[in-house]
């Protein structure tokens, strides 16, 4: 059985990916923050459609100390895939962020994703095709004004993907990014319905991302056909920055 862990899977982006996924024959852990309601009713919802796969969802707050993550991933079933589709930001001149801001958004976004990569790497070594896929942005190629730390961070796990994926290829563990543009998700509820619509504009494809048109790239990369891609950022944009 193929089982992948989907961090972020109450997100718009992560339940997209999830739903893809379980249509492609998957198993999945679905990773909560918080929402663990929501994390189980979207278990009971793939199970229905797929009985003969397995959806578990489970719990862990991803600004958690080193033990948690050691406990947390000792505690699971071995798992062929991870997709880190959890993220947070914060929009503000960074001479308005405070401290406690910045460093959790380098924890959520980069330093735990790398910690838990690190703990998850001896089961994923162990199988015949393993993959990564982080999920980073358009920003992380082109950084973003107000943005800046969220950016850096994108930035920083498209570098660690690129770097890592070359310490571990020769055992088809394949490490990718996909980096998707402005997508239609509560993220971007902040902004007002003109700003969304002037955005837009601004996308030769013409419109935001929908969740499923990310999902569909990260199913892609989890198929074993793509052993000989690794190491890489996939832009997902509609042709907007990167």
């Amino acid at each position: 059985m193929k089982r992948a862990l989907i961090f972020g899977a109450t997100g718009g982006i992560g339940q997209a990916i999830a739903a893809r996924l379980a249509e492609s024959g998957w198993s999945m852990y679905l990773h909560c923050n918080s929402n663990w309601e929501e994390a189980s009713d979207l278990a009971r919802t793939l199970a229905e459609k797929h009985p003969l796969q397995d959806f578990m969802p489970i719990k862990l707050n991803f600004l958690a100390g080193d033990d948690q993550l050691k406990n947390f991933a000792s505690s699971l079933l071995p798992v062929n895939a991870v997709v880190f589709a959890q993220g947070i930001t914060n929009y503000d001149f960074l001479g308005s962020q405070s401290s406690q801001v910045i460093d959790q958004i380098i924890k959520v976004n980069l330093e735990n994703p790398i910690k838990l990569t690190k703990l998850l790497e001896s089961q994923l070594l162990k199988q015949e095709h393993s993959r990564i896929v982080y999920l980073g942005s358009v920003y992380g190629g082109q950084g973003s004004a107000m943005e800046a730390v969220y950016s850096a961070t994108k930035g920083g796990i498209s570098r660690f993907a690129q770097a890592y994926a070359r310490e571990v290829a020769a055992s088809r563990f394949t490490v990718n990014v996909v980096a998707p543009g402005a997508v239609n998700t509560a993220m971007n509820a902040m902004f007002s319905p003109e700003t969304l619509k002037e955005l837009a504009e601004e996308i030769p494809a013409g419109h935001l991302a929908k969740p499923k048109e990310i999902a569909y790239w990260v199913d892609c990369l989890l198929n074993p056909e793509s052993d000989y891609l690794t190491g890489q950022t996939i832009y997902v944009s509609g042709g907007w920055l990167e």
